[in-house]
């Protein structure tokens, strides 16, 4: 699967939709379902429903909008800023009278007010709101890119716990299976018994068998439900209270054998350039060394310019229009000479963070290294165990059969059909098992490469957000995709149901 996503587009994902309805033809596993109603999903169904739910993706969509407006903020103080200001003042008349000339006069002094507005500009700052600025857009980006590696994480997650639940579905199958040939051989046992042809110690041995494999079916079933639990938490289900004990979901499909083919050196490469996780910590980087230049810029003056009008009314009239105006031109400047070493404190801690950032971006990209070689290695396993046990399956049942039919003749004993079932048991198991091993490291694989979806840089901004506005497409069904060959020229057996 190959999208390619905008990031406004991932944004608009995030409104909660109910899943869309599953189109013809879709392979499925028939499951038992309690009720209904409970919504069915397929991966790219379940894939997209997280998109739109998972807390993780909406936090750090909010991170993103949170740096925006510190970018925003930032940026304001480069600009110029208009303040208007204001006071009234109102006196009694008694303190406008003086009796020096003996008979006292009143001035009609009551009330005074002053209005200003000033525009400031700042003029030098050492470099500290270039700086800030550029800090707060690497921030910025950084959450953007973090965004993006959370989504791979999410799908990567979404996809493993898919996988899972398939896993725990099949082997459920396997595990009544077995259960029901195992109550079968106790039915023919006991009636063997009855009729005198075997020992108690067959129906006692056959009862015993019964009795061990049903547990593995009760956990099976119980590994199942809580599968189903934790993909449901995080595509963002809540719980319903109406379905009581039933299934929060049913995942439509099956466990697939679809070699991916990539070089490692080629996988490493690819994974440095577009992890979107090596991104962040370039951003950061980044942003690090602009915050040495705020703590750098103490060492120089501030220089603000203003520019102001005043609007006063006369101190000596109860004319309210009597007013006088006028405009005041200024500057304004401090510098820091001497404090004590609290701007050396500021830039030794700032270059301090900066080495820090640098350290996490070479850790950073010997991770990425390790990621992709172990995701490799564990596809590689997987491979090469699905390989070995192509024939082994079909092995252990004719063993079955073959034991089985020993025993009808009276040539074999119970002892080898019990053993041959288990056999049978184990076989299907470590099988569906090495599919579900190989699918969940082939999506661990697409997230450390970052090879799952291809993303635009475009961001969120009024400019943009129209152009990367695409109208919305239903999510197709998945294609049933033919096993390849083995080196027989065979098919491997498909998984067990």
């Amino acid at each position: 699967m190959r999208k390619s996503f905008r990031y406004a587009l991932c944004l608009a994902l995030l409104a909660p939709i109910a899943p869309p309805p599953l189109r013809a033809g879709t392979a499925t596993y028939e499951v038992r379902s309690t009720t209904s109603a409970v919504p069915r999903f397929t991966l790219e169904q379940a894939i997209l429903a997280a998109l739109q739910r998972n807390p993780d993706i909406q936090r750090a969509r909010q991170e993103i909008e949170r740096t925006k407006g510190l970018n925003l903020e930032v940026r304001a103080e480069a600009l110029p800023r208009a303040d208007a200001t204001g006071n009234i003042t109102e006196a009694d008349r008694q303190l406008g009278r003086f009796t020096g000339d003996g008979g006292g006069r009143d001035f009609g002094v009551s009330s005074n007010y002053n209005i200003q507005i000033r525009a400031s500009q700042v003029v030098f700052a050492g470099g500290r709101v270039v700086s800030q600025i550029s800090s707060a857009q690497f921030q910025r980006d950084a959450s953007y890119y973090a965004f993006r590696d959370t989504i791979d994480l999410v799908i990567a997650t979404v996809k493993q716990q898919f996988y899972q639940i398939l896993l725990n579905r099949a082997l459920i199958g396997v595990q009544e299976e077995s259960v029901s040939l195992l109550q079968s051989q106790l039915q023919d046992q006991q009636n063997r018994f009855e009729a005198g042809t075997v020992p108690r110690f067959n129906v006692l041995q056959a009862q015993v068998a019964l009795s061990n494999q049903q547990p593995e079916l009760i956990s099976a079933r119980n590994n199942y439900r809580i599968a189903q639990l934790q993909l449901a938490r995080t595509i963002g289900l809540d719980f319903d209270p109406a379905r009581g004990t039933g299934p929060p979901l049913e995942a439509v499909g099956q466990l697939r054998f679809e070699r991916r083919r990539m070089p490692l050196p080629l996988a490493i490469e690819i994974a440095k350039e577009r992890r979107p996780f090596l991104k962040a910590q370039k951003a950061n980087v980044l942003a690090s060394n602009a915050q040495v230049g705020v703590a750098r810029s103490g060492y120089f003056p501030q220089i603000n310019a203003t520019a102001s009008t005043d609007f006063r009314s006369s101190p000596i009239s109860n004319n309210i229009n009597d007013v006088r105006s006028g405009y005041v031109l200024g500057a304004s400047g401090s510098w820091a000479i001497w404090d004590w070493g609290q701007t050396y404190g500021r830039v030794k801690q700032a270059r301090a963070i900066l080495e820090q950032a640098k350290i996490n971006l070479d850790d950073a990209g010997r991770l990425v290294e390790l990621e992709v070689q172990q995701a490799y290695s564990n596809m590689v396993q997987a491979a090469e165990l699905i390989r070995s046990q192509e024939q082994t399956v079909e092995q252990a049942q004719e063993a079955l059969r073959l034991s089985s039919a020993r025993l009808g003749a009276g040539a074999g004993t119970q002892l080898e059909v019990l053993n041959s079932r288990v056999e049978v048991t184990r076989a299907q198991s470590i099988s569906l098992q090495a599919l579900f091993t190989y699918n969940a490291a082939v999506a661990e694989f697409d997230r450390v490469t970052a090879t799952e979806f291809t993303f635009s840089n475009a961001l969120d901004e009024p400019r943009t957000r129209n152009r990367a506005r695409t109208e919305a497409r239903s999510t197709p069904a998945p294609k049933p995709t033919p096993l390849p060959l083995n080196g027989a020229g065979n098919r491997p057996p498909p998984p067990v149901r």
